[in-house]
């Protein structure tokens, strides 16, 4: 037996296995997505189960909108909505260290009395770029911050090499380390109570390849469901563009560290060098695809988005603007007066985002690849249909 009324809990995991059980006996989605064959060969639909699924699910939202027990249905079957908020209580559940939990959960009352994006979200970016401003104010003569001799683009004479790098290992590290623990412990999660999985090198290929393609953001084919009944692929092509951004800025860093230590030329580079011309096309690359995503969540049938969940989408927005607009303002201010607050501003962001990392939305993409793995693995394993 199986409740079918809804808010007989305020669990988003009660909820989500009341509705995967319905869904599991109606199985009319069940080509939109894998979520819906994963959920019928998990027939008890344990609390690992569940956490599969909803980081399976890519939020395409068409299941709903095909659904026949959704709203107004007396079933009132929502899953888009249901394994959003579940994917966000996992993120606090997994979260390491255990504090990292009461922090988010802090920010889910907070956006849920209307707090969070002005106060607790949406000032942190704009603090994070401002305080090591201020601070550099205070510590450096004024002179040194705007002098003309600034205009070679000499960063280091703001800030030393030692320090600028030193400071983003220390957060990038932390960033690592919370979100690879947090990662183990889901990955774990997921696999209690089923066969095991060997890990294969063709496995984890075709993992990384239906992570990139975006394989399962497609709506079963015809593209996700962007406001209310329209379909189209323009959120699949925003997240490819915006990760095609990251890989361009990605490389752009790592050449430029080369050149430093393998080569021996010290920056500042030319603009129409390597490094500045791929971090140039990665930031004009990443803005649009912001925005984009940003205008399409904003349009998006209301029905399908967990309220809870939009502090740290917002969040997570305002984060990628701080960093990308500082970013192409320091590029075009590199040679004027302004170069050296500029330069603060982009580091307090850049820190400043790998120090919350661990509490944003972008942790999604480890989770959603470690379930898109064990559903290789499990097609792959002997025995799998």
């Amino acid at each position: 037996m199986f409740e079918t009324e809804p808010g007989a809990s305020n669990s988003p995991r009660d909820e989500a296995r009341r509705m995967l059980a319905i869904c599991n006996i109606c199985g009319y989605c069940n080509g939109f997505c894998p979520v819906f064959d994963a959920a019928r060969e998990r027939p008890v639909l344990r609390a690992g189960d569940l956490a599969y699924l909803a980081h399976l699910c890519h939020a395409c939202r068409s299941c709903l909108e095909a659904c026949q027990y959704a709203p107004p249905h007396a079933f009132s079957v929502n899953v888009p909505r249901t394994l959003e908020r579940l994917r966000w209580r996992d993120y606090a559940d997994f979260a390491w260290p255990k504090g990292l939990a009461s922090l988010m959960r802090a920010s889910d009352g907070a956006w849920r009395t209307g707090l969070a994006p002005a106060l607790a979200l949406g000032l942190a970016p704009g603090l994070a770029m401002l305080a090591p401003a201020l601070l550099g104010i205070w510590l450096l003569p004024w002179s040194q911050l705007t002098q003309s001799a600034l205009a070679s683009g000499d960063f280091y004479r703001i800030v030393p090499f030692s320090v600028m790098v030193g400071l983003g290992l220390l957060t990038l590290g932390w960033a690592l380390l919370s979100i690879g623990i947090s990662l183990v412990s889901f990955w774990r999660a997921i696999s209690l109570g089923r066969p095991p999985a060997r890990l294969t090198w063709s496995g984890l290929r075709a993992a990384l390849w239906d992570i990139a393609s975006l394989r399962h953001l497609d709506g079963g084919g015809p593209g996700c469901t962007d406001s209310h009944t329209r379909l189209a692929p323009m959120r699949r092509w925003l997240h490819q563009l915006l990760v095609l951004g990251f890989l361009f800025c990605l490389a752009a860093t790592l050449i430029a560290a080369f050149w430093h230590h393998g080569l021996e030329r010290a920056a500042p580079y030319a603009a129409d060098s390597l490094p500045v011309v791929l971090g140039l096309l990665g930031g004009l690359l990443m803005l649009p695809a912001g925005l984009g995503l940003w205008w399409l969540r904003r349009r998006t049938n209301p029905k399908v988005l967990a309220p809870e969940v939009q502090g740290g989408e917002t969040s997570a927005s305002l984060w990628l603007l701080a960093v990308v607009l500082s970013g192409l303002a320091l590029l075009i201010g590199r040679s004027t007066p302004a170069m050296g607050m500029l330069l603060l501003a982009h580091l307090g962001a850049v820190y400043g985002f790998f120090l919350l990392l661990p509490v944003s939305k972008f942790v999604h993409a480890g989770y959603r690849l470690l379930a898109v793995l064990r559903l290789r693995l499990e097609r792959r394993a002997p025995g799998a249909d």
